[in-house]
Protein backbone atom coordinates (compact mmCIF):
# COMPACT_ATOMS: atom_id res chain seq x y z
CA UNK A 1 0.00 0.00 0.00
CA UNK A 2 0.91 3.84 -1.00
CA UNK A 3 2.79 5.34 2.16
CA UNK A 4 0.42 6.99 4.52
CA UNK A 5 2.47 10.20 4.28
CA UNK A 6 1.62 10.71 1.06
CA UNK A 7 -1.56 12.17 -0.28
CA UNK A 8 -2.17 9.18 -2.64
CA UNK A 9 -1.95 11.53 -5.37
CA UNK A 10 0.59 9.11 -7.60
CA UNK A 11 -2.82 6.50 -7.93
CA UNK A 12 -5.49 9.40 -8.98
CA UNK A 13 -6.90 7.65 -11.76
CA UNK A 14 -8.25 8.71 -15.06
CA UNK A 15 -12.23 8.65 -16.04
CA UNK A 16 -13.95 5.43 -14.58
CA UNK A 17 -17.47 6.34 -15.92
CA UNK A 18 -18.79 4.33 -13.40
CA UNK A 19 -22.34 4.36 -11.86
CA UNK A 20 -24.28 2.54 -9.76
CA UNK A 21 -25.56 0.16 -12.75
CA UNK A 22 -21.79 -1.19 -12.24
CA UNK A 23 -22.08 -2.55 -8.99
CA UNK A 24 -21.36 -5.68 -8.50
CA UNK A 25 -23.46 -8.36 -6.84
CA UNK A 26 -23.22 -7.30 -3.01
CA UNK A 27 -25.65 -10.75 -2.02
CA UNK A 28 -25.11 -12.04 1.28
CA UNK A 29 -23.10 -8.21 2.39
CA UNK A 30 -24.34 -6.59 5.15
CA UNK A 31 -24.25 -2.47 5.01
CA UNK A 32 -24.90 0.16 7.85
CA UNK A 33 -25.29 3.75 6.31
CA UNK A 34 -25.65 6.52 8.74
CA UNK A 35 -28.58 9.68 7.33
CA UNK A 36 -29.61 6.96 4.96
CA UNK A 37 -33.18 8.54 5.12
CA UNK A 38 -32.22 11.87 3.32
CA UNK A 39 -29.01 13.43 0.99
CA UNK A 40 -27.05 11.02 -0.92
CA UNK A 41 -27.46 8.19 2.00
CA UNK A 42 -31.08 7.39 0.53
CA UNK A 43 -29.55 6.45 -3.26
CA UNK A 44 -26.33 4.90 -1.51
CA UNK A 45 -28.76 2.73 0.59
CA UNK A 46 -31.02 2.23 -2.84
CA UNK A 47 -28.62 0.97 -4.78
CA UNK A 48 -26.65 -1.57 -2.24
CA UNK A 49 -29.93 -3.00 -1.71
CA UNK A 50 -30.99 -3.14 -4.97
CA UNK A 51 -27.45 -4.82 -5.70
CA UNK A 52 -28.70 -7.73 -2.67
CA UNK A 53 -27.04 -6.45 0.65
CA UNK A 54 -28.67 -5.87 3.46
CA UNK A 55 -29.11 -2.46 4.29
CA UNK A 56 -29.32 -1.38 7.94
CA UNK A 57 -30.52 2.23 7.65
CA UNK A 58 -29.27 4.62 10.71
CA UNK A 59 -31.40 7.31 11.28
CA UNK A 60 -31.96 9.70 14.18
CA UNK A 61 -36.08 9.98 12.92
CA UNK A 62 -37.79 6.31 12.71
CA UNK A 63 -40.32 7.58 11.26
CA UNK A 64 -38.68 9.28 8.55
CA UNK A 65 -36.17 5.69 8.13
CA UNK A 66 -39.14 3.99 7.60
CA UNK A 67 -40.98 6.30 4.88
CA UNK A 68 -37.31 6.04 2.78
CA UNK A 69 -36.98 2.26 3.35
CA UNK A 70 -40.71 2.07 2.13
CA UNK A 71 -39.04 3.62 -1.10
CA UNK A 72 -36.29 0.90 -1.35
CA UNK A 73 -36.69 -2.25 -3.61
CA UNK A 74 -34.65 -4.96 -1.37
CA UNK A 75 -33.67 -6.61 2.08
CA UNK A 76 -33.46 -2.94 4.31
CA UNK A 77 -33.98 -2.48 8.26
CA UNK A 78 -34.20 0.95 9.94
CA UNK A 79 -32.50 1.47 13.63
CA UNK A 80 -32.09 4.69 15.66
CA UNK A 81 -29.00 6.59 15.58
CA UNK A 82 -28.44 9.89 17.01
CA UNK A 83 -24.89 10.79 16.07
CA UNK A 84 -24.65 13.91 18.25
CA UNK A 85 -25.86 11.77 21.58
CA UNK A 86 -23.19 9.51 22.42
CA UNK A 87 -25.50 7.22 24.57
CA UNK A 88 -27.88 6.79 21.32
CA UNK A 89 -24.63 5.58 19.46
CA UNK A 90 -23.61 2.91 22.81
CA UNK A 91 -26.76 2.13 22.90
CA UNK A 92 -26.88 1.26 18.98
CA UNK A 93 -23.26 -0.47 18.78
CA UNK A 94 -24.73 -2.48 21.61
CA UNK A 95 -27.28 -4.05 20.39
CA UNK A 96 -25.91 -4.86 17.35
CA UNK A 97 -25.04 -8.64 16.67
CA UNK A 98 -23.69 -10.13 13.83
CA UNK A 99 -21.03 -9.34 10.98
CA UNK A 100 -20.84 -6.03 9.29
CA UNK A 101 -19.24 -5.76 5.58
CA UNK A 102 -19.23 -2.25 5.73
CA UNK A 103 -19.76 0.73 7.66
CA UNK A 104 -20.59 3.64 5.43
CA UNK A 105 -20.07 7.23 7.91
CA UNK A 106 -22.41 9.42 5.78
CA UNK A 107 -24.39 11.69 7.97
CA UNK A 108 -23.75 15.03 8.63
CA UNK A 109 -24.95 18.72 9.01
CA UNK A 110 -23.13 21.65 7.24
CA UNK A 111 -23.14 25.35 8.11
CA UNK A 112 -25.09 25.35 11.52
CA UNK A 113 -25.49 28.09 13.58
CA UNK A 114 -23.77 27.69 16.67
CA UNK A 115 -25.27 24.69 18.72
CA UNK A 116 -24.38 21.88 21.02
CA UNK A 117 -24.95 17.92 20.61
CA UNK A 118 -26.11 16.37 24.48
CA UNK A 119 -22.46 15.90 25.61
CA UNK A 120 -21.26 19.20 25.16
CA UNK A 121 -19.42 19.17 21.63
CA UNK A 122 -19.64 21.73 19.04
CA UNK A 123 -22.59 20.39 16.73
CA UNK A 124 -20.48 20.35 13.84
CA UNK A 125 -17.27 18.19 14.68
CA UNK A 126 -19.39 16.45 17.22
CA UNK A 127 -21.85 15.23 14.49
CA UNK A 128 -19.89 14.48 11.35
CA UNK A 129 -16.43 13.88 13.65
CA UNK A 130 -16.76 12.55 16.67
CA UNK A 131 -19.95 11.07 16.60
CA UNK A 132 -18.79 8.70 13.57
CA UNK A 133 -15.60 8.18 15.60
CA UNK A 134 -17.56 6.74 18.11
CA UNK A 135 -19.50 4.58 16.20
CA UNK A 136 -16.93 3.50 13.83
CA UNK A 137 -14.76 1.85 17.42
CA UNK A 138 -17.57 0.50 18.82
CA UNK A 139 -18.57 -1.45 15.85
CA UNK A 140 -14.92 -2.39 14.68
CA UNK A 141 -14.81 -6.08 16.18
CA UNK A 142 -18.09 -6.65 14.19
CA UNK A 143 -16.64 -5.32 10.73
CA UNK A 144 -15.36 -7.55 8.19
CA UNK A 145 -14.37 -5.43 4.91
CA UNK A 146 -14.17 -1.57 5.48
CA UNK A 147 -15.49 1.40 6.44
CA UNK A 148 -16.17 4.78 4.15
CA UNK A 149 -16.53 7.71 5.49
CA UNK A 150 -17.78 10.51 4.04
CA UNK A 151 -16.03 13.67 3.46
CA UNK A 152 -15.74 16.88 1.55
CA UNK A 153 -13.67 18.74 -0.59
CA UNK A 154 -14.45 21.47 2.05
CA UNK A 155 -11.85 19.91 4.06
CA UNK A 156 -9.20 22.34 1.83
CA UNK A 157 -10.24 25.52 3.30
CA UNK A 158 -10.11 23.41 6.96
CA UNK A 159 -7.62 23.54 10.10
CA UNK A 160 -8.10 21.54 12.85
CA UNK A 161 -7.57 23.54 16.41
CA UNK A 162 -6.60 21.08 18.91
CA UNK A 163 -6.54 23.55 21.77
CA UNK A 164 -9.91 24.48 20.92
CA UNK A 165 -11.77 21.85 18.73
CA UNK A 166 -15.62 22.56 20.24
CA UNK A 167 -15.37 26.59 19.71
CA UNK A 168 -15.62 27.21 23.65
CA UNK A 169 -12.86 29.92 23.39
CA UNK A 170 -13.17 30.96 19.61
CA UNK A 171 -15.59 33.19 18.34
CA UNK A 172 -17.56 30.84 16.14
CA UNK A 173 -17.82 30.65 12.86
CA UNK A 174 -20.13 28.07 11.05
CA UNK A 175 -18.29 27.46 7.59
CA UNK A 176 -14.69 27.60 9.28
CA UNK A 177 -16.83 24.85 11.76
CA UNK A 178 -18.16 22.72 9.18
CA UNK A 179 -14.43 22.73 7.04
CA UNK A 180 -12.89 22.08 10.17
CA UNK A 181 -15.07 18.82 10.49
CA UNK A 182 -14.49 17.53 7.01
CA UNK A 183 -10.64 17.91 7.59
CA UNK A 184 -11.19 15.45 10.47
CA UNK A 185 -13.29 13.23 8.38
CA UNK A 186 -9.76 12.61 6.07
CA UNK A 187 -7.50 12.53 9.17
CA UNK A 188 -9.78 10.02 11.13
CA UNK A 189 -9.40 8.06 7.67
CA UNK A 190 -5.85 8.25 8.28
CA UNK A 191 -5.23 7.19 11.49
CA UNK A 192 -7.70 4.42 11.75
CA UNK A 193 -5.88 2.67 8.33
CA UNK A 194 -2.39 3.14 10.42
CA UNK A 195 -4.22 1.05 13.32
CA UNK A 196 -6.02 -1.32 11.15
CA UNK A 197 -2.59 -2.13 9.34
CA UNK A 198 -0.50 -1.86 13.09
CA UNK A 199 -3.02 -4.57 13.66
CA UNK A 200 -2.65 -6.80 11.14
CA UNK A 201 -6.59 -6.75 10.12
CA UNK A 202 -7.78 -6.85 6.82
CA UNK A 203 -10.15 -4.32 7.29
CA UNK A 204 -10.11 -0.97 5.13
CA UNK A 205 -10.71 2.63 5.76
CA UNK A 206 -11.89 4.89 2.53
CA UNK A 207 -12.69 8.42 2.39
CA UNK A 208 -15.19 9.68 -0.16
CA UNK A 209 -16.67 13.12 -1.22
CA UNK A 210 -19.41 13.52 -3.62
CA UNK A 211 -18.81 16.90 -5.40
CA UNK A 212 -21.76 19.10 -5.65
CA UNK A 213 -24.75 17.38 -4.91
CA UNK A 214 -28.21 18.18 -4.77
CA UNK A 215 -29.71 17.25 -1.37
CA UNK A 216 -31.54 18.71 1.74
CA UNK A 217 -28.00 19.02 3.34
CA UNK A 218 -27.81 22.39 1.75
CA UNK A 219 -30.83 23.65 3.68
CA UNK A 220 -30.52 23.33 7.07
CA UNK A 221 -28.47 26.22 7.88
CA UNK A 222 -31.52 28.26 9.14
CA UNK A 223 -30.05 31.04 7.62
CA UNK A 224 -32.55 32.11 4.84
CA UNK A 225 -30.05 33.85 2.34
CA UNK A 226 -27.84 31.05 2.73
CA UNK A 227 -30.60 28.76 1.80
CA UNK A 228 -31.83 30.91 -1.03
CA UNK A 229 -28.65 31.00 -2.64
CA UNK A 230 -27.91 27.21 -2.50
CA UNK A 231 -31.06 26.70 -3.51
CA UNK A 232 -30.30 28.30 -6.78
CA UNK A 233 -26.95 26.65 -6.61
CA UNK A 234 -28.34 23.51 -6.91
CA UNK A 235 -30.51 24.37 -9.82
CA UNK A 236 -27.82 25.72 -11.91
CA UNK A 237 -24.77 24.01 -10.86
CA UNK A 238 -25.26 20.73 -8.28
CA UNK A 239 -25.48 17.29 -9.85
CA UNK A 240 -28.16 14.78 -8.61
CA UNK A 241 -28.12 12.61 -4.73
CA UNK A 242 -27.68 9.62 -7.41
CA UNK A 243 -24.34 11.03 -8.94
CA UNK A 244 -23.56 12.28 -5.42
CA UNK A 245 -23.54 8.82 -4.33
CA UNK A 246 -21.19 7.01 -6.93
CA UNK A 247 -17.98 8.02 -5.12
CA UNK A 248 -19.02 6.82 -1.83
CA UNK A 249 -20.52 3.34 -3.53
CA UNK A 250 -17.41 3.17 -5.60
CA UNK A 251 -15.46 3.42 -1.99
CA UNK A 252 -17.73 0.91 -0.39
CA UNK A 253 -17.55 -2.03 -3.31
CA UNK A 254 -14.16 -1.71 -5.38
CA UNK A 255 -10.90 -3.31 -4.73
CA UNK A 256 -8.87 0.10 -3.49
CA UNK A 257 -6.37 0.47 -0.91
CA UNK A 258 -6.45 1.53 2.45
CA UNK A 259 -6.41 5.19 3.09
CA UNK A 260 -7.79 6.01 -0.73
CA UNK A 261 -10.04 9.46 -0.77
CA UNK A 262 -12.69 9.01 -3.91
CA UNK A 263 -14.42 11.63 -5.39
CA UNK A 264 -15.92 13.04 -8.76
CA UNK A 265 -13.40 12.97 -11.57
CA UNK A 266 -14.86 16.33 -13.00
CA UNK A 267 -13.89 20.25 -12.62
CA UNK A 268 -12.69 20.84 -9.39
CA UNK A 269 -14.31 17.72 -8.39
CA UNK A 270 -17.41 19.33 -8.55
CA UNK A 271 -19.43 16.75 -10.24
CA UNK A 272 -18.33 13.88 -12.54
CA UNK A 273 -17.62 9.93 -12.31
CA UNK A 274 -15.88 8.26 -8.97
CA UNK A 275 -12.38 8.45 -9.35
CA UNK A 276 -9.46 8.61 -6.55
CA UNK A 277 -8.52 12.02 -5.72
CA UNK A 278 -5.83 14.08 -3.91
CA UNK A 279 -5.88 16.07 -0.89
CA UNK A 280 -4.32 18.45 0.91
CA UNK A 281 -1.24 18.44 2.93
CA UNK A 282 -3.22 19.00 5.94
CA UNK A 283 -5.45 15.73 5.22
CA UNK A 284 -1.95 13.95 4.83
CA UNK A 285 -0.93 14.89 8.19
CA UNK A 286 0.45 11.46 10.01
CA UNK A 287 1.30 13.65 13.10
CA UNK A 288 -1.87 15.41 13.23
CA UNK A 289 -3.97 12.45 12.98
CA UNK A 290 -2.27 10.72 15.90
CA UNK A 291 -2.91 13.45 17.67
CA UNK A 292 -6.85 14.19 16.63
CA UNK A 293 -7.73 10.71 17.69
CA UNK A 294 -6.06 10.59 21.10
CA UNK A 295 -8.32 13.57 21.39
CA UNK A 296 -10.90 11.99 19.93
CA UNK A 297 -10.59 9.17 22.57
CA UNK A 298 -10.32 11.59 25.11
CA UNK A 299 -13.83 13.68 24.12
CA UNK A 300 -15.71 10.11 23.68
CA UNK A 301 -14.46 7.83 26.31
CA UNK A 302 -14.10 5.34 23.08
CA UNK A 303 -10.92 4.03 21.96
CA UNK A 304 -9.60 1.92 19.40
CA UNK A 305 -10.64 -2.02 20.37
CA UNK A 306 -8.12 -4.18 18.38
CA UNK A 307 -4.44 -5.18 19.52
CA UNK A 308 -1.24 -4.22 18.15
CA UNK A 309 -0.05 -7.03 15.87
CA UNK A 310 3.33 -6.05 17.46
CA UNK A 311 2.52 -6.25 20.84
CA UNK A 312 -0.06 -9.50 20.64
Amino acid sequence: MTSLRQPLESMIMTSTGWTAADLPSQKGRTFIVTGANSGIGLPTARALAEAGARVVLAVRDVAKGETAAGSIAGDTEVRRLDLADLASIRAFADAWQGEIDGLINNAGVMATPEKRTADGFELQIGTNHLGHFALTNLLLRHITDRVVTVASGAHRGGSISLDDLNWQRRRYQRWAAYQQSKLANLLFTLELQRLLTTADSSVRALAAHPGYAATNLQFRTESRWQNRLMAISNRLIAQTDEAGARPTLFAATQDLPGASYVGPDGLREGRGYPTLVGRTAAASDVEMAKRLWTLSEELTGVGFPLESAQSA
